[in-house]
């Protein structure tokens, strides 16, 4: 008998296309369009309520500055998404990554050592949390909330409650307005460079289609030749290295490492997700979408911050949003 075959859907897919003049066809993704109407609609608020503050160059670079470190987030939790997975540990692995890589020995071993220690720190979490859920098995849900608590207790004891400042000066000369690259920071650079190449790798690889795969039917694609467990492996210690890379920019953006940085980044980096596309069940997911999910809630985060509006106000507008998404996803409302 022959076993089942499955065969990966598009990572991007469009929710409407036409052919052009030369016989071309034309994607058109309704949802990116609407999320962009989202940011223009802001801009115009923006441009209304504080005119001067809100339309400067600063400002701008602040927003995608502060869009970078949970937007590199995001992208490896796009990935662990589509995948069929979830991953409540990205903030704590943040945290634990600042915290270890900033400790005094680390610094010692000056920009690269840091780095390097970042990076390692964010795929030796991935990989336990891929262990666990991969070949444990164990629910994603139960693995990440324990990698959580975990990294999060280990941060706080390695930096017994306390700020740990940079003193490397070469890691803080990249956070200065000397270092920036035609007027773009750094961070925001690493930020684009990691989105494109997650779209790439998501759109254009291998990989990438076994992603969608394994997300939209994991007992197809094992039928089909995939090796599921080590492909879900594979995800979430991309997710670590993302989380490693985001750790490093925060300590570039803070001068520091504490444990309590990171908070809340696992909500916020599933929310921008969501609201981009991605379907929590798996399957189906864009990282231009997550990327646009990002620059909106950063977006309004600054605007309420500008207005001085209460936070508990910015948190509903939020969560409108959020539920707004999923009901599109849901085929409720018509884009």
């Amino acid at each position: 008998m022959t076993p089942p075959t499955s065969v990966a859907p598009e990572a991007e897919t469009p929710s409407a296309a036409k052919q052009g003049p030369a016989g071309r066809r034309i994607r058109i993704d309704v949802r990116h369009l609407s999320l962009l109407g989202v940011l223009l609609a802001l801009v115009v608020v923006g441009a209304i309520t504080k005119p001067d503050e809100f339309l400067a160059t600063d400002n701008f670079r602040l927003i995608l500055t502060q869009a970078s470190v949970i937007g590199v987030v995001t992208v490896g939790v796009t990935f662990v998404i589509i995948g069929g997975g979830i991953d409540l540990s990205v903030g704590a692995i943040v945290a634990l990554a600042s915290v270890w890589a900033t400790t005094v020995a680390t610094q010692e071993y000056g920009l690269a050592g840091m780095l390097l220690c970042s990076l390692l720190v964010g795929l030796g979490c991935g990989l336990v949390n891929g262990l666990l859920i991969a070949y444990g098995p164990m629910v994603p849900f139960i693995a990440t909330l324990a990698m959580l608590a975990s990294a999060r207790g280990l941060a706080l004891q390695i930096s017994d409650g306390k700020t740990q400042v940079v003193t490397v000066q070469s890691v803080l000369d990249l956070g200065v307005p000397d270092s920036y690259v035609l007027g773009v920071p750094p961070i925001v650079l690493v930020f684009l460079g990691v989105g494109v190449l997650g779209w790439l790798v998501l759109n254009r690889t291998t990989f990438g289609r076994r992603t969608v795969a394994v997300g939209g039917n994991p007992e197809a694609s094992r039928l089909a030749g995939i090796a599921v467990k080590r492909q879900r492996l594979l995800l979430y210690l991309l997710s670590g290295l993302c989380c490693g890379i985001a750790a490093f920019l925060l300590i570039i953006l803070t001068g520091s490492g504490q444990n309590t940085n990171g908070n809340l980044y696992e909500l916020d980096a599933i929310a921008a997700a969501i609201i981009g596309g991605t379907l929590l069940s798996g399957g189906r997911g864009t990282i231009l979408g997550s990327v646009l999910g990002v620059l909106v809630f950063t977006t309004i985060t600054n605007l309420f911050a500008l207005n001085n509006l209460q936070t508990d106000v910015q948190q509903i507008a939020k969560g409108a949003i959020i539920v707004a998404a999923v009901l599109v996803q849901k085929g409720r409302f018509t884009p």
